[in-house]
């Protein structure tokens, strides 16, 4: 929602995930939220110490998701239902509405169909989002290798 805990996480991990499959120069990532409140801010500090704990690198700051996302990514992903909503009001067509799936919809091994916000929760809150969010990645690139048809 404000872009500092869930989809700085996701877009981090999976900017690894990317690399390591030695597909940076073909597949681009960025993360943002459907509020404003947190703009130019840094990833929060509970959930970049979690994923840094993983061997991620964490790199960004904030920014609001605008109707130029839908003209420049091929795929939009929301972390929960607030924002999948959020996000699908400002799709202006069909093709924009295609582009958007839930994160979850790429995860094997795990059952959820939210990324919960885990804000306001403690440790286990940020431990469960990091490991939604690495079944997520490896799942969102088996998904994007074969929209590339890239074996």
């Amino acid at each position: 929602m404000g872009n500092i805990c869930r989809s700085p996480a996701g877009e981090n991990i999976f900017r690894h995930v990317v690399k390591e499959a030695d597909l940076s120069d073909q597949i681009q990532c960025d993360s943002a939220g459907t509020i404003g409140f947190h703009t130019g801010k840094k990833p929060d500090a509970r959930m970049s110490k979690t994923i840094k704990r993983r061997g991620y690198e964490v790199a960004g700051y904030a920014r609001q998701f605008g109707y130029r996302d839908f003209e420049v990514f091929d795929l939009i992903l929301t972390m929960d239902d607030e924002n999948h909503r959020n996000v699908l009001k400002l799709a202006k067509s069909d093709e924009d509405r295609i582009k958007v799936r839930k994160f979850t919809d790429f995860c094997h091994n795990h059952n959820h169909t939210e990324v919960p916000d885990p804000y306001y929760g403690g440790e286990k809150g940020f431990q469960l989002v990091a490991d939604l969010i690495e079944d997520g990645a490896a799942g969102l690139l088996e998904f994007v290798k074969g929209e590339l048809e890239i074996t």
